[in-house]
């Protein structure tokens, strides 16, 4: 019955939340409970090599659950948004074809709105337009080419700081590539409906637990081989300025080697930019519409949570059946 309407409705669930919440624990016994797959949503999983300081889960964490888009590429090869849509699309209709749920679990925000909503079709770079707008920038400088945006864009403008070079450009070069601002692109793509039925399940945790969950797994991971995972990606040619390495712990640990700064230091900032992190997350995900979150406390058990969890999914795909009977009467 569950496969039929699984087929039928063709739903998606995610589980999703800032780091060190516990998602990947709970997911992995509502995986169980459904007989499905976890299809991870982490921009930093998807390297090859980079498994403890990814958090990627242990073969014995996955407790049997296949774990999907995870190590898709050597960490000096370019993996975008668009590239996870397209491959997470392609894993959902092969678990809905086998008449399973598809499930994804992660903390990528960005992942998780391009798999629901879509990319947001803005143009590509432009060279040209590129060399004209930093020529308006070396005759009047950042503030002048702020002022354009300010004028053409201010939506855009009001959320940027005039010094963010980079993207005041983006913003400008959209506008003249589309001959429409940035905003209003923006706001066309987050209006797009789902192009599945979608329930998005939040897990948080209050900021002090969430904090002190996020220092004790960095303090794990650093004595539980972090340490050495980062010097053997240094040693195979892995440059500090590649995205991937300049991801959380990574950058951290190659300033330390390069002598930056000491162990204390690289401990005490690793810990600072990971619950910044963690905050950004957060405010990323109150922007996203309809997430139901659910808060754990410290005395609730994984099995519990994903309990909760489990009974939301049923209410989810209870009120998809009962939508199909009253189209079809």
């Amino acid at each position: 019955m569950m496969a039929d309407s699984i087929r039928r409705h063709r739903p998606l669930v995610v589980l999703l939340g800032p780091t060190a919440t516990g998602k990947s624990a709970v997911g992995v016994q509502v995986a169980q409970r459904y007989h499905t797959e976890i299809l991870t949503a982490d921009s930093r999983q998807v390297y090859r090599g980079m498994d403890i300081g990814t958090d990627k889960p242990s073969m014995q964490e996955r407790q049997g659950i296949a774990h999907r888009l995870i190590d898709l590429a050597d960490p000096d090869e370019p993996y975008n948004a668009g590239r996870y849509q397209r491959e997470a699309l392609g894993e959902i209709d092969r678990v809905i074809r086998e008449g399973c749920l598809p499930f994804v679990v992660g903390g990528t925000g960005l992942y998780i709105r391009a798999l629901i909503r879509g990319i947001c079709d803005a143009p590509e770079a432009d060279a040209d337009i590129r060399q004209e707008l930093m020529a308006l920038v070396a005759a009047q400088g950042r503030d002048g080419l702020y002022a354009e945006l300010v004028r053409v864009d201010p939506v855009t403008a009001a959320r940027l700081h005039p010094n963010d070079e980079s993207k005041v450009i983006r913003a400008l070069e959209v506008y003249r590539l589309a001959g429409c601002s940035l905003a209003s692109l923006h706001a066309r793509h987050q209006s797009q409906a789902a192009a599945f039925p979608t329930l998005l399940i939040g897990l948080q945790r209050p900021k002090e637990m969430l904090y002190r969950r996020i220092e004790a797994r960095i303090d794990w991971q650093l004595t539980h081989g972090m340490v050495e995972e980062t010097r053997a990606l240094l040693a195979r040619g892995y440059s500090r300025a590649l995205g991937s390495m300049k991801g959380l712990g990574y950058r951290h640990l190659a300033a330390h080697f390069a002598g930056e700064y000491d162990a204390d230091e690289m401990i005490r900032q690793f810990k600072q930019d990971t619950r910044h992190f963690a905050k950004r997350q957060m405010t990323w995900f109150r922007k996203e519409p309809g997430i139901i979150w659910l808060t754990i406390d410290a005395q609730e058990s994984t099995s519990h949570t994903a309990d909760r969890v489990v009974a939301l999914i049923e209410r989810f795909m209870e009120s998809l059946d009962t939508w199909q009977a009253q189209s079809v009467v």
